[in-house]
């Protein structure tokens, strides 16, 4: 598959998107016995809700677009495995760990949490968050209680997405932490790598074999970062040329694995390559600040303030989260793979 996607496809997954959801439950059915989603607040549709944390959004104008309102969605509508689970053919959205009951881990759960990250202490100047080390913990004593059959969890799907905070909230953080006196990017990212390793191991012993690993989309060039390390006039490549690093370091993870071990389809998504033009093409123009209103110097939508009457025209709903329409295209150019390497995720589900 390719990197990036030209303007003509980004035109075409967004105008067979409704198409492609249809056929996906109609046709097909359930394509996978379950799904399981690990990743950050890109991912989390309500974990944070339970936690002493300030990346909350269980308030308008999360939700603003969303059937329930505001759920603990970082956007104003479906996140990105709302549109993949729809396009798998499940159902309902997969829930969040924190308010499922136990039988929900045989078809599927999200175990995501805004400010997660690979490292443990990333985001701590937020508060509680579950890193992702904890959201496999949590995987594990899902798939226990609820006795999931081992050749169950082979067939099912996983995504994850994580690392963003790790950068955001850690290497990047001002003042300077610990990490960024001790690593150059280089060093920084190789040390994220290891961990990650390790953490897609253990999801391996409890049965992973079907993983879409989301990279890091260009974080410098959010409205967040442009403000504070972009001098307020565009991206900060330090922080996007850190990114690639990692990224092209999960790319090689993914693809040793499917070297080394049997029986296994791990892909790498690519939301890094995309840029401003092919957004354009769908109409989607407003790229340097929110949609919603953000207070100065913080990143989430003030509660209840107004936000713009054109959503599907921005790509970012607050200063560091995408809109519904970005997410819809992230997640139907993935499933169709479009932006992923080697494997589309509906090819993780053959």
């Amino acid at each position: 598959m390719v990197k990036g996607m030209p303007k003509a496809l980004w035109i075409v997954v967004a105008t067979v998107f409704a198409v492609a959801a249809a056929v996906a439950q109609v046709a097909c059915g359930q394509q996978a016995p379950c799904y399981f989603v690990f990743g950050d607040s890109q991912f989390d549709n309500g974990n944070n809700n339970v936690l002493d944390t300030i990346a909350k959004v269980n308030y308008l104008p999360y939700g603003k677009d969303f059937p329930e309102g505001p759920t603990g969605r970082f956007s104003n509508g479906r996140n990105i495995p709302d549109v993949i689970a729809e396009l798998a053919g499940f159902n309902d959205s997969i829930p969040p760990f924190a308010t499922a009951s136990p039988a929900q881990a045989n078809i599927g759960l999200n175990y995501a949490s805004g400010g997660a990250g690979i490292r443990e202490e990333t985001s701590q100047n937020l508060g509680e968050r579950i890193s992702l080390r904890r959201q496999i913990n949590n995987h594990l004593s899902a798939i226990i209680k609820a006795a999931v059959p081992r050749s169950q969890l082979r067939r099912c799907l996983y995504t994850i997405n994580i690392g963003s905070n790790d950068y955001l909230n850690n290497y990047f953080l001002q003042p300077t932490t610990p990490a960024r006196r001790r690593y150059n990017p280089e060093q920084f990212a190789e040390t994220l790598i290891r961990l990650y390793n390790i953490y897609l191991k253990q999801l391996y012993l409890l049965g992973a074999r079907n993983v879409a690993l989301f990279g890091i989309g260009k974080i410098g060039c959010t409205p967040r970062i442009i403000a504070s390390l972009g001098g307020g006039v565009g991206c900060a490549e330090e922080v996007n040329q850190a990114v690639d690093l990692f990224n092209n370091k999960l790319e090689a993870l993914g693809a040793d694995f499917n070297d080394r071990l049997s029986s296994v389809k791990f892909t790498y998504v690519d939301l890094f390559s995309g840029n401003a033009e092919d957004f354009a093409a769908l109409g989607i123009t407003v790229g340097d600040r929110s949609c919603c209103t953000v207070n100065p110097g913080e990143e989430l939508c003030a509660e209840n303030g107004p936000v713009c009457p054109n959503r599907n025209e921005y790509i970012f709903w607050d200063n560091v989260h995408t809109t519904e329409i970005i997410n819809t295209v992230i997640a139907v150019a993935a499933f169709d793979g479009n932006t992923t390497s080697p494997f589309s995720i509906s090819e993780l589900m053959d």
